[in-house]
């Protein structure tokens, strides 16, 4: 019931509730140039992209920490998720000062995202923990895309996204550590295929 319950609330934290960051946002250290308007329409639609993958990673790390046995990686999976929460406020901060929305579909990628984490720790810690490893690893090389994207004077975006990266790195490692189980390819194209449509669609919608 317990576990139940944090799901639960972790769900309408994540959809329905202004996201609170715990660590300030990077950008606050970093200038706030003009942009030119297909510069800031640019800049909103990659952050939004970003704001839906810590949406997904909220919905990720709370399913595996629902079924996993092991009570110290259910804990290290609930602060993951607590670590993730600076991301989803930080880019959801960044769109708004841009002025743009999150997506309209953040429900159903946290269901879905949702659904994945779960079915991933019922077959093993060590195959949930290859899950995150290989997700991490993905969205550290999406970042990384998004760095070659963003405007160059678009330096706030661009510092959160760089922090973002290192600290998706640094839970890969973590996974790889814990004895992440390496995932088979067809797993990891799969993975790949289902990231391409969400950010395509995050882009626009």
């Amino acid at each position: 019931m317990d576990r139940l319950l944090i799901a639960l609330d972790t769900s309408l934290r994540t959809l329905w509730a202004p996201a609170r960051a715990v660590q300030p946002s990077p950008a606050l250290d970093a200038a706030d140039s003009p942009l030119a308007a297909a510069d800031r329409q640019l800049s909103v639609a990659l952050m939004r992209v970003n704001h839906v993958g810590e949406v997904c990673a909220q919905a990720l790390y709370t399913g595996q920490a629902a079924v996993t046995r092991d009570e110290t990686l259910r804990q290290q999976m609930l602060e993951a998720a607590r670590e993730e929460t600076d991301h989803l406020a930080w880019t959801q901060d960044r769109i708004r000062a841009l002025g743009g929305r999150e997506s309209l579909l953040n429900p159903l990628w946290f269901a879905g995202a949702f659904g994945l984490g779960v079915l991933a720790a019922s077959v093993s810690d060590k195959v949930s923990l290859g899950f995150v490893a290989e997700t991490e690893d993905q969205v550290a090389a999406h970042l990384d895309s998004h760095l070659q994207r963003l405007p160059a004077q678009d330096t706030r975006s661009r510092t959160i996204v760089a922090r973002m990266k290192a600290d998706e790195e640094r839970h890969a490692a973590w996974a790889r550590r814990a004895g992440a189980a390496e995932l088979p390819a067809p797993a990891r194209w799969l993975m790949r295929a289902a990231a391409k449509m969400m950010t395509t669609t995050a882009h626009h919608i």
